[in-house]
């Protein structure tokens, strides 16, 4: 994704409150080997952007005075109840050098498998995005994730899944095989079939079966008078 830059030259919190006035939105360019650069955005073009999933997860073509040069979004800052972006960072990416970045996972094909068909079970989503350690070129707009082999009984984990090639998963919190997906059985989803015979007809002798009415006892003939 390409996106349009400004240079900007004042600096400072009241410059930065101007800028919005006007509808730009401040930020920055750091890394690399070159000083950091302060920018300014256009705010609804921004805005838009952001809604795109790519906007956050690839490596962007960042225009300045008809240069173009590769970023990777790092950090946005919004307001805390006004659809306002207050400030945005990006980071210089290197061609030749690894770095570090989220990407989403695209899970798909969980209505097929074993455990949410026949075994009466959900495909609980942990997980929805990973870090990744990839040379620039390398990096995926997403992962994509096949659950169509669930079983109940057995979650899907990070080494269980396929990385695009030159791709790294880097987990964190000491876990280095965290779960992406867990399949969870639904309450009273199945009912043992000993149980569904004796609900679906009562016992023998009228006594009521689990949860049910007794059936009303036949009525012996009267006796005719002679």
């Amino acid at each position: 994704m390409k996106f349009v830059a400004f240079e900007r030259a004042k600096q400072g919190t009241g410059a930065s409150r101007r800028l919005r006035i006007t509808g730009r939105t401040p930020g920055i360019v750091y890394g690399g080997a070159a000083e950091a650069l302060q920018i300014e955005i256009d705010h609804n073009a921004l805005w838009h952007a952001l809604k795109k999933e790519a906007f956050h997860s690839t490596v962007l073509d960042m225009e300045i005075d008809g240069k173009d040069s590769k970023v990777l979004l790092r950090d946005v800052q919004m307001h805390p109840f006004k659809q306002l972006i207050l400030h945005i960072d990006f980071q210089r990416v290197d061609a030749t050098t690894r770095l570090h970045a989220k990407v989403p996972l695209h899970y798909s094909g969980d209505e097929n498998s074993a455990a949410i068909k026949t075994d009466g079970c959900i495909a609980n989503h942990v997980i929805t995005e990973i870090e990744v350690l990839c040379l620039p070129a390398d990096l995926p707009e997403f992962i994509a994730v096949d659950l169509s082999g669930l079983k109940k009984g057995a979650s899907l984990h990070l080494a269980d899944i396929t990385l695009p090639k030159g791709v790294t998963a880097v987990p964190h919190g000491g876990n280095k095989n965290p779960v992406l997906v867990s399949v969870v059985a639904i309450a009273g989803a199945e009912l043992p079939a000993a149980e569904a015979g004796a609900a679906a007809a009562p016992a023998a002798g009228g006594k009521p079966a689990a949860g049910g009415k007794a059936a009303p006892a036949a009525k012996a003939p009267a006796a005719k008078k002679k």
